[in-house]
């Protein structure tokens, strides 16, 4: 069965934003979007929150940053493929093609999507992410940790829930990002 992987940036400190809200805190090098480029294609699926889809849907909505280097159209490329589902109780409707609103995060669905999908499927959004979590349905952590202490809000890991972990993958960057891969056990 294809399996639900939880995809985050993080802080040291374990944080997605800064104290302002901002995701600017992680433009990645060229090593480091290449291998997120990775890890965003072999997901057939993408679920995500109202706020991670709209950061992520100038991917689609945006040309120029396509059109920026061979790197960014990769991503681009890889990120318009995939299927998106995005939660959301607010949005009227979304800005991209292969993009299906749901109104609330359903777990039964969930696994019924990872029982016939053909490739695996992504997370976005700690909030999100937390809930899938609670709901037994993530196999995989797949965590960008950088070398920066935020001091900010909202964590990229869910405080009131427990996973036991194993590390299957570690990566290190030149530049101090440090993959972690886990598989939920």
């Amino acid at each position: 069965m294809p399996k639900l992987i939880y995809a985050s940036n993080m802080s040291l400190d374990g944080y997605t934003e800064d104290e302002h809200g901002a995701f600017d805190w992680a433009p990645p090098d060229d090593d480091v979007f290449t291998f997120i480029t990775e890890l965003m294609r072999s997901a057939g699926t993408y679920l995500y929150g109202r706020r991670m889809y709209e950061t992520l849907a100038v991917w689609e909505t945006d040309p120029s940053l396509a059109a920026q280097s061979d790197l960014t159209a990769d991503y681009a490329g890889a990120w318009q493929a995939a299927d998106k589902i995005v939660y959301s109780s607010t949005l009227t409707s979304p800005a991209t093609a292969n993009t299906r609103l749901e109104r609330r995060f359903d777990p039964d669905t969930v696994h019924g999507l990872k029982a016939t999908a053909g490739k695996d499927l992504l997370v976005g959004g700690p909030n999100l992410a937390a809930q899938a979590l609670a709901a037994g349905l993530v196999d995989e952590l797949a965590l960008f940790v950088w070398p920066i202490i935020l001091g900010g809000r909202n964590p990229a890991l869910p405080t009131g829930t427990r996973a036991d972990l194993e590390l299957i993958e570690e990566h290190r960057f030149g530049s101090g990002v440090v993959h972690l891969r886990y598989h939920v056990q």
